[in-house]
C-alpha cells in the first residue's frame, strides 16, 4: 500500500485523540513509545489493553476495550497480529459512527476489515507506524539516523 504525504499529512493534522489499541506499561515496547511520542506532540492519547484496564498509563486510564472508552476519538492505532483486527475494527466502527481513521502499525494488515472500515468512509493506513510517519513528515527522523531524503538546516 501506498500513501501520499499530503494524504498522511492530513490524517495526522486533523487528529485530535487516539485510542491506542495493544499498548503496553513497559517502556521498552514499541506500543508505549509510539504512545508516549504521540501523547508529547499534543495528541490525547487513550490506551487500550485488557490486562491493565482501570490502571493509568501515560496520563490515561486504560480500557479493556474500545467499547469501554467513553469518549470518543478520531483513530484507532492497532498494535496487534493482523488476525485480531476484525473485530478490532467492528467494535470501533460501531462505537464511533464519526470515526476517521483506522491505523494498523507496521506488520499488521488486514483487508476484510480494511474494506469494511472504507465502505463507512473511514481512511485506512496499515503496515505504518505514526510515529514514523510523523518524525518524516516533521523532518525529525535524520536524528535517529534515517535518511529523509530531505535536505534541512535545523539541528
Amino acid at each position: 500500500m501506498t500513501y501520499t504525504d499530503d494524504h498522511l499529512r492530513g490524517i495526522l493534522e486533523r487528529t485530535k485523540t487516539i485510542a491506542v489499541v495493544g499498548v503496553s506499561a513497559n517502556p521498552v515496547r514499541p506500543s508505549y513509545y509510539v504512545a508516549r511520542y504521540l501523547g508529547l506532540k499534543g495528541y490525547r492519547v487513550i490506551p487500550v489493553n485488557p490486562g491493565l484496564a482501570g490502571q493509568t498509563l501515560l496520563g490515561e486510564e486504560v480500557y479493556g476495550d474500545v467499547t469501554d472508552i467513553p469518549d470518543d476519538v478520531d483513530m484507532v492505532d492497532i498494535f496487534r497480529r493482523s488476525e485480531a483486527v476484525p473485530p478490532i475494527v467492528d467494535a470501533a466502527l460501531a462505537r464511533w459512527p464519526e470515526l476517521q481513521t483506522i491505523w494498523m502499525q507496521i506488520g499488521v494488515e488486514n483487508a476484510e476489515a480494511a474494506a469494511k472500515a472504507e465502505a463507512r468512509r473511514v481512511d485506512v493506513i496499515q503496515n505504518r507506524c505514526p510515529k514514523i510517519e510523523y518524525q518524516r513528515l516533521h523532518n525529525e527522523l535524520r536524528m535517529g539516523g534515517f535518511v529523509t531524503g530531505r535536505v534541512s538546516s535545523k539541528l
